[in-house]
C-alpha cells in the first residue's frame, strides 16, 4: 500500500488524504448499504479519525443502520458522491467509500459484513 491514500468525489469539490494504513477493509451487505449504493453492497475502508484529512464541503444524512446504531453518511453536495461515513458507535473511525480512491487498486477487502443479507447475485467474501 502506498501512503498517503488520496481520493475524492466525482466533481473534485471534496478531496481527502489518509496518512496511515486502514484499520480494516470490507464489503457491507446490510439492506441500508444496498439502498445507499444501488447494488448488493458497499465497499469501505475504516480509517482512524486522526489519519484522515478532508477538504471541501460535505453534506450529511443520518440513518439508523441494521445494527440499530446511527450512521452519518457524508456526500458531496454538488455531484452526490458518497465519500465518508461516521458510525456513531465508533466515533474514532471513518468509513471511506473505496470507489472514491484515486487508485482503487489500493483497496483489498478482507471480510463481508451481513453476508446473510447479500442478494443471491452478489459476491460475498468467504469466512
Amino acid at each position: 500500500m502506498t501512503l498517503p491514500l488520496t481520493g475524492g468525489c466525482l466533481c473534485g469539490a471534496v478531496r481527502y488524504s489518509i496518512s496511515a494504513p486502514p484499520r480494516f477493509q470490507f464489503h457491507c451487505h446490510c439492506r441500508d448499504c444496498q439502498r445507499h449504493s444501488g447494488t448488493g453492497h458497499t465497499s469501505r475502508m475504516a480509517v482512524t479519525l486522526e489519519t484522515l484529512t478532508v477538504t471541501g464541503e460535505l453534506r450529511w444524512f443520518r440513518v439508523t443502520g441494521d445494527n440499530g446504531s446511527g450512521l452519518l453518511r457524508g456526500f458531496c453536495p454538488t455531484c452526490g458522491s458518497a465519500v465518508v461515513n461516521e458510525p456513531e458507535r465508533l466515533p474514532d473511525l471513518r468509513m471511506i467509500s473505496a470507489g472514491t480512491l484515486d487508485d482503487p487498486s489500493q483497496f483489498s477487502p478482507v471480510k463481508s459484513l451481513y453476508p446473510e443479507r447479500a442478494p443471491p447475485w452478489d459476491v460475498v467474501i468467504p469466512g
